[in-house]
């Protein structure tokens, strides 16, 4: 018997075996694995335009509650496409250049680009590299003329990188608004970034003085420079608090947004 099955085929041989043999067992197993892959990869394909279309919707209603212009029940696509006009910014020199298209440009996979990036030294935002080109969004009044500036804004908080927008008036100084729309912060400590009463503090708030410095706060006591300029931090979230402090200062400053609002306060735009 033994010398009639040393002659089947390999295959002979492996169906001859006991369905609880060690072949048939990792078999079965490898098989499983490659079709529950092949169908999880299928999924992933087919289902990306719907997450990337949810992804694109999501950022349209954090720009549209940034700015108070969001009211449950409106068509977010129109609402938005009727209310903003994008612009890709130049941080360098505070002007909108046309050498990309403002409506397909993709701020997060720029700042990735050696071409379009600059490696940072001074870093307390903790970003690693910034594109050197950024998406804006300009609000404009019934007569054309600006009403408000949405600037995206991100950087390191406790556990993550904290991706949001904040929302300057025309006057390129007084603050409308701040919203995260992603963040890993922990629940009921970092993630009160969240919190509507935490970001309601943010309204009129100043970014400079007369002078023209920076004197924006974030943090558990208040600055000398006055309650104009200070936001209250999260309590009992002391490094969240600071990562906020940081990356709002770095996007608000030289490095950042500093010569656009520059040019907006001048009525450039």
């Amino acid at each position: 018997m033994s010398e009639q099955v040393s002659k089947q085929g390999p295959i002979a041989r492996f169906l001859a075996q006991p369905p609880d043999s060690v072949s048939k067992t990792i078999f079965v197993a490898v098989s499983l694995c490659l079709v529950a892959s092949m169908i999880v990869s299928a999924t992933a394909v087919a289902l990306r335009p719907i997450q990337e279309a949810n992804k694109l919707r999501d950022k349209q209603v954090n720009i549209l509650q940034v700015a108070g212009l969001y009211e449950p029940g409106i068509d977010i696509t129109e609402t938005f496409m009727k209310s903003f006009e994008p612009q890709v910014l130049e941080l360098a020199t505070g002007e909108f250049t046309d050498k990309f298209d403002a409506s397909t440009f993709d701020d997060k996979a720029a700042s990735d680009d050696p071409e379009l990036s600059t490696v940072l030294v001074d870093d307390p935002a903790s970003i690693g590299t910034q594109s050197r080109f950024v998406t804006v969004y300009l609000l404009r009044d019934a007569a054309g003329k600006v009403d408000k500036v949405i600037l995206p804004i991100y950087g390191y908080g406790l556990w993550s990188t904290l991706y949001g927008f904040i929302a300057v008036e025309e006057n390129g100084n007084d603050i409308f608004g701040l919203q995260f729309y992603s963040h890993g912060e922990t629940p009921g400590l970092g993630a009160e970034v969240d919190n509507p009463r935490w970001k309601a503090l943010w309204r009129d708030k100043k970014l400079t003085d007369e002078a023209g410095a920076l004197q924006i706060t974030v943090a558990r006591t208040a600055p000398t420079a006055g309650a104009d300029f200070h936001i209250d931090g999260l309590s009992g979230s002391t490094l969240t608090t600071a990562g906020v402090h940081n990356l709002v200062r770095f996007w608000m400053g030289e490095a950042g947004f500093a010569p656009f609002l520059k040019k907006l306060k001048a009525g450039e735009f």
